[in-house]
């Protein structure tokens, strides 16, 4: 059982999926840096400034005891950090689009088909037709 555990491992597919959940983590940390870091930055200079993660909708304030500290949380509706996770999911949804627009770019184009002659049984009746002759 250890030996056909260790075929199944070392087979070519799963050395793949490893690499390919790997190397998807990296590239994820680099569209989600490029997201966080260089385009929300842009995004929140033409929105003035503002922050999306302040929006929400407060159902119960919170509580504080005499003493200053939280006595029941706030309960609020956070939809400025729901504004902003879709804002991110449209960015790397264009970033990852152009990634595999470029990748697409880089493939070789496939060979052209051969020109079409005449099938064997075509090749066949002429040389009958010949003999005939």
């Amino acid at each position: 059982m250890l030996k056909e555990f260790k075929n199944f491992i070392m087979t070519g597919n799963v050395i793949d999926l490893a690499v390919a959940v790997l190397l998807a983590g990296a590239v994820g940390l680099v569209v989600n840096g490029f997201v966080k870091m260089i385009m929300m930055p842009f995004i929140g200079h033409f929105t003035g400034g503002m922050s999306f993660e302040e929006f929400k909708l407060v159902l119960s304030e919170a509580q504080l005891a005499a003493d200053g500290t939280v006595k029941v949380a706030e309960n609020a509706i956070m939809y400025g950090a729901w504004i902003n996770t879709i804002i991110n999911l449209v960015i790397v949804g264009f970033v990852l689009f152009i990634i595999v627009k470029a990748y697409n770019k880089t493939k070789t184009p496939p060979a052209p088909a051969a020109p079409a002659g005449p099938s064997e049984l075509d090749i066949l009746k002429e040389i009958r037709d010949s003999l005939k002759k």
